[in-house]
């Protein structure tokens, strides 16, 4: 037989293109339009309705960008019709190839009842199977002119990413008003074509099957009628039905399909817009759920459903109807879907506990999976974290973006930092948006790494990023491809239900130890210094908010803030999305997050000046207050009183040739005529920290412009042209006292200036960096160079309760892949005995590298750099643009302990208060590797105290914990304050409670007061 193959599948593409697809809808009358544009933001519904609406017809542009337009259609049923099903069509001029990324509307009844969603891949709306005959119908339409941001001509700069710069250009025609009439069997014909269609040409050309299927295929195509599609697409079908009805292979791949509509909180859109995609898509998912019995659909992010309870209740009780019916699945348990690699140690827990509280508390359900199918990367903590709220179980897409080495896996047990291991699964279908398309299904099962010894995997199923989610077409794909020969089975599922198959099915899951590093969106760690510094910021102070008001609630009797420490967090909670923090969103999005980082320090310091001023009291008495886990300048952690001065004085003098040298009996410290660090010597250990010949604190600029996703990537290639700024407009000993020294240092380069201070104090083992920079570059990226005089073969850096090491040489292709990588307060480099510690406040993105030197001894330079600022021009094109602040700190001869203890020490800088008394701290730890992240009351207003601490420098640790309140009692539990026996075995006694850690465990201390009633009276 000859091979046919080409012209069958030719014939099929067009014959549905061009004549089946077109008799969908073979009658139509137009809708009478009318519309009304709200000033400003959105207005609420019943506006909307009720707004004087001009009329409109088809052609016709609508839609300045972030407008909101209301539509009202309206028409009459033919008389005819009845009998039949009819639909509106309704196109706001849609681009079917980007859904959720452009105009949307949500369909209200005139009564202001949410009927369904419409975009690009989903434009009808049921009149009904069957009509009367002369119904009148009208809907009302929401519709939101999102502008298009990326174009089919991706990462070009653009000013419609924030309301005040796109202008008011209409961005779209009206393209289709209609009623019409729906022929059911067409589209049964389109899908059946579809699915065999598609599964065909995945088929190997050897295979039997697949010559079944173009046979098939070539009959029903014989069958149609082209100038009669509709009154011959039963016929076609039957051609069909046998090839349909052949059930899988005893050995099919299993793919768990789950219903899922990946919203980001905010990226291309503002966050206001986020608060309508979620009420559009729920809409739509809670109609589909009521048509499809077998649909089940899956939704995280415990932030969305608590927007749409706010703003759009009778969607909301749809929703929780059919979480009551198990059908609509809330997953994951975070608060949002955030960023792993750079929220803190408090806020990452944070996330879960918010996150499974509001689904414990709105719908009893206990979720066992985190749900982060779009994360950048996944820290090597998180492990612990995840176990820590209850939670056993990790699904995640993202890593397939990887652009170097494919990871071994799909299934695996991931172990973190301390041991801890979880299961987890990459869907091998390689998308969070999978369309039930034969080629994704066909890819899961080649892709599927663990064949042979596993045979299950996921697919979230349904249009995503912008939400819109699956559709009525994915569920009837699904359908013929739940026991299909040849393709793999295809079976609605929870995640729940997945994981518990697929962990039974995998007990011996190989492991994965460390972090989970994307070979992808590096620059993720430094867009948009502004909201990462933000985010620093935020959480420090809600440490120092919680730690202060426990302190004052259970000392002093002062109002504990429950709800306003609960809304804070779930504000900096929210702006760790993973498009957020990570500097990857449109212009708005970065503004608002600017200004709401404000308002929160703003809010927080007055949390924490009243707790203050209720322990300290009214007076003269100079205090210095001490938030950090560790004691300094003689004042415990957790405390406040008179600092007490620490060792010897420091002295300046102006070196012979130009340049400063500073000494405090601990540091020595030489800066030259260029303002560069060329010495800093360890006295005590009579060792040099920068390599010979180096520079450190060296600003070094690159060219910086990725082959694609500007604001997320930057590419190896960006180190082969690097310029020092060596050049100084001024070198001047700005300070010289017995218990300071600072040198100033400015220089121009660029459209640019930077000021930086160098300070080196009394009693520091470190040399402060305080960097000001009026940045005014364009696709560039600034860093700070520190070249150390140490042979490393690894290096520290911090993440979650702990740290881990990665390599410093590039053996390999994955450690050659890590050439930018993420560090929380410091990082950390050392030779046995000996090392330096690089801590800051404010910045995530660094790299190390090694050298050789070629010089009498080969001595091993090792390059630390910081990250601190880039300049991409998509999605924001003025990314960083004007003032920045960063400090940063050089600390030689530090030990891990030390730079832990400088870590927190820059993160958290002493307050300086006039009280009438001291402060204890409520809580005081004998041993620094014990590592104090939290202080509060329990969130159940019992009074109770809650201390969260964890073992930091990588060791075994005995820890004996003291109170300043009569202890009661006291019991480990997991993160949301419930008892566990997953911890440490605890001793009481007295006021003492004493506890062993392994290294980099966690644990969660509730400790009960003595006498009276405990509860704390919550702050109005």
């Amino acid at each position: 037989m000859h091979d046919d193959r080409a012209l069958v599948e030719a014939r099929l593409k067009r014959v549905l293109d061009e004549r089946i697809r077109p008799a969908l809808y073979p009658e139509s009358v137009p809708l009478e339009v009318a519309a009304w544009v709200a000033p400003g933001e959105p207005v609420p519904v019943a506006e909307g309705l009720s707004a004087t609406h001009t009329p409109m017809t088809v052609g016709e542009a609508w839609g300045a960008p972030w407008a909101t337009t209301w539509f009202k259609v309206r028409g009459d049923v033919p008389a005819a019709w009845a009998g039949r099903t009819v639909e509106a069509v309704l196109d706001l001029g849609f681009d079917e190839r980007m859904p959720g990324f452009q105009c949307e509307a949500l369909v209200y009844t005139p009564d202001g009842t949410p009927l369904k969603a419409i975009n690009p891949r989903n434009q009808w709306v049921r009149v009904g199977a069957p009509v009367q005959g002369g119904e009148r119908v009208e809907w009302h339409l929401e519709a939101a002119s999102n502008p298009v941001i990326l174009d089919v001509h991706p990462f070009l700069p653009t000013p419609l990413g924030d309301r005040e710069t796109a202008g008011d250009t209409p961005q779209y025609r009206l393209a289709r008003m209609d009623l019409a009439v729906f022929d059911t069997e067409v589209w049964e014909l389109i899908q059946d074509l579809e699915v065999l269609g598609e599964l065909m040409v995945e088929l190997a050309v050897e295979s039997p099957r697949r010559w079944e299927l173009l046979r098939a295929v070539g009959r029903a195509l014989d069958a149609v009628d082209l100038q009669d599609v509709n009154g011959t697409a039963t016929a076609a079908r039957a051609e069909l039905r046998e090839v349909l009805a052949a059930p899988a292979g005893a050995s099919a791949h299993r793919i768990s399909a789950v219903g899922h509509a990946h919203i980001d909180s905010a990226w291309l859109w503002p966050l206001r817009e986020t608060v309508r995609k979620v009420a559009r898509t729920t809409s739509n998912m809670t109609a589909l759920l009521e048509d499809e019995p077998e649909f089940v659909f899956a939704m995280s992010q415990a932030q969305q459903y608590a927007w749409i309870k706010e703003h759009r209740p009778e969607v909301y009780a749809k929703v929780k109807k059919a979480v009551t019916d198990g059908r609509f699945v809330p997953a994951g348990g975070m608060w949002v879907e955030s960023d792993t690699n750079m929220p803190g140690s408090e806020a990452m827990a944070r996330q879960f506990v918010h996150g499974k509280r509001f689904f414990l508390e709105e719908f009893g359900v206990e979720n066992d999976e985190a749900w982060l199918p779009d994360t950048f990367g996944f820290a090597a903590g998180l492990p612990q974290i995840i176990r820590s709220a209850g939670s056993k179980w990790l699904l995640t897409q993202k890593i397939s973006w990887s652009q170097i080495n494919a990871f071994p896996h799909h299934t695996f047990r991931w172990e973190g930092i301390d041991g801890t291991r979880i299961f987890t699964h990459f869907p091998p279908v390689d998308t969070y948006n999978c369309q039930m398309a034969g080629s994704e299904i066909a890819h899961a099962a080649r892709n599927f790494k663990d064949k042979g010894a596993a045979r299950h995997s996921l697919a979230p199923t349904g249009w995503g990023d912008g939400g819109g989610g699956t559709t009525r077409e994915m569920i009837a794909k699904a359908r013929r491809l739940r026991d299909l020969d040849g393709s793999p089975v295809v079976e609605w599922e929870k995640p729940a239900d997945f994981f518990a198959k697929a962990e039974a099915e995998y007990p011996q899951a190989p492991v994965w130890v460390g972090e989970l590093y994307l070979e992808l969106h590096r620059a993720t760690l430094t867009s948009q210094a502004r909201t990462k510094r933000g985010n620093r910021r935020s959480e420090q102070l809600l440490r120092e908010a919680e730690l202060w008001s426990a302190t004052a609630a259970a000392t002093a009797g002062h109002p504990y803030p429950y709800a306003d420490l609960d809304r804070i967090w779930k504000t900096v909670l929210l702006h760790q999305f993973h498009d957020i923090l990570p500097g990857s969103s449109i212009a708005w999005v970065h503004r608002e997050a600017e200004r709401t980082y404000a308002e929160v320090a703003a809010e927080l310091e007055g949390i924490i000046g009243s707790a203050l001023t209720a322990l300290a009291g009214h007076g003269g008495e100079s205090l210095v207050v001490n938030s950090a886990p560790h004691s300094r300048a003689g004042i415990a952690a957790g405390a406040a009183g008179p600092a007490v001065a620490e060792g010897p004085e420091v002295a300046a003098e102006v070196r012979d040739g130009g340049g400063f040298l500073l000494s405090n009996g601990l540091l020595r410290i030489e800066i030259d005529d260029r303002g560069l660090v060329v010495s800093a010597h360890d006295i005590a250990a009579d060792r040099e920290t920068v390599a010979p010949g180096g520079a450190a604190n060296l600003l070094q600029i690159h060219p910086d412009f990725p082959n694609m996703w500007d604001a997320w990537d930057v590419d190896a290639f960006y180190r082969n042209v690097v310029t020092d700024l060596t050049e100084a407009d001024e070198v001047t000993l700005d300070e010289a006292s017995t218990q300071a020294a600072t040198v100033r240092v400015a220089r121009s380069f660029g459209h640019s200036r930077v000021v930086q201070t160098l300070t080196l104090a009394r009693g520091q083992r470190r040399l402060d960096i305080d960097t000001e920079v009026d940045w005014h570059e364009t696709e560039k990226f600034l860093k700070a160079a520190f070249p150390l005089d140490i042979h490393a073969e690894r290096y520290a850096a911090e993440t979650q309760f702990g740290h881990l090491h990665r390599p410093t040489h590039t053996n390999t292709s994955w450690e050659a892949a890590k050439f930018e990588a993420c560090a929380h307060r410091f990082v950390h480099v050392a030779e046995p005995g000996w090392g330096v510690a690089l801590v800051n406040d404010a910045t995530y993105g660094h790299d190390v590298s090694r050298t050789v030197r070629d010089d009498g001894d080969r001595g091993t330079t090792t390059t630390v750099r910081l990250s601190l600022l880039r300049a991409p021009r998509f999605p924001d094109p003025e990314t960083d643009q004007g003032r920045h602040h960063f400090r940063y700190a050089l600390a030689p001869g530090a030990t891990i302990g030390d730079a832990v203890r400088e870590g927190h020490r820059i993160n958290l800088p002493e307050r300086r208060i006039t009280g009438a008394r001291t402060v204890a701290p409520l809580v005081a730890v004998d041993n620094d590797a014990a590592v104090v992240t939290a202080v509060k009351l329990a969130d159940d207003a019992s009074g109770d105290v809650v201390v969260r601490l964890h073992e930091a420098h990588g060791g075994r640790a005995r820890a004996t914990l003291t109170t300043a309140f009569d202890l009661a009692g006291a019991l480990t539990t997991d993160l949301l304050e419930r008892p566990t026996t997953d911890g440490p075995t605890i001793e009481r006694e007295g006021n003492t409670v004493r506890l062993a850690l392994r290294p980099f465990q966690i644990v969660t201390l509730r400790l009960s007061r003595a006498g009276g009633d405990q509860r704390a009276q919550p702050a109005l």
